[in-house]
């Protein structure tokens, strides 16, 4: 449940919202363009070539793509901190893939790779269920899509 406090910034019951991004888009996904209310990002939105797009564009599964590898990546260092294992060398491969449901209705589903040259497997494994725990993504999408874990090649417990 969230409520508009009296700074006009919204809080959810378990905590307190510590920032907002904002964006406005207009057109959706079919000729849609899409700013950050501080001009940082600016896209125009298409639907992608594999669906019958023809225009130069990004897409919302390209968008989250890259928000939900770049948010693991920051939760991976977080962990790594308070475990004090270094983990300069991360990369994460992220896929997003669109998903038929039932009732003509569509779903998301994940796929993250991370790679720490740096770490033996066992270690590695247990710091990408620990990113997956603390992540603001992994915690929103958690029980409502397939997300699907490796470290450093081996399969992760998500």
């Amino acid at each position: 449940m969230k409520s508009k406090g009296t700074s006009g910034h919204y809080a959810c019951a378990v905590g307190k919202a510590i920032y907002t991004a904002e964006a406005h888009v207009t057109g959706g996904r079919m000729a849609g363009h899409g700013r950050t209310s501080d001009g940082a990002l600016e896209v125009d939105i298409r639907i992608p070539p594999e669906l019958g797009g023809e225009e130069p564009g990004t897409n919302p599964e390209q968008l989250f793509a890259v928000g939900y590898a770049s948010c693991f990546e920051n939760a991976l260092a977080a962990v790594a901190r308070r475990a004090k294992v270094e983990v300069d060398d991360v990369a994460v491969d992220s896929k997003v893939m669109l998903v038929t449901a039932e009732n003509r209705a569509f779903t998301i589903a994940v796929e993250l790779a991370v790679t720490l040259p740096s770490l033996e497997e066992e270690k590695a494994v247990e710091l990408v269920e620990a990113a997956h725990k603390v992540c603001p993504y992994s915690n929103a999408t958690r029980g409502n899509i397939d997300v699907t874990l490796s470290a450093n090649g081996s399969p992760v417990n998500a």
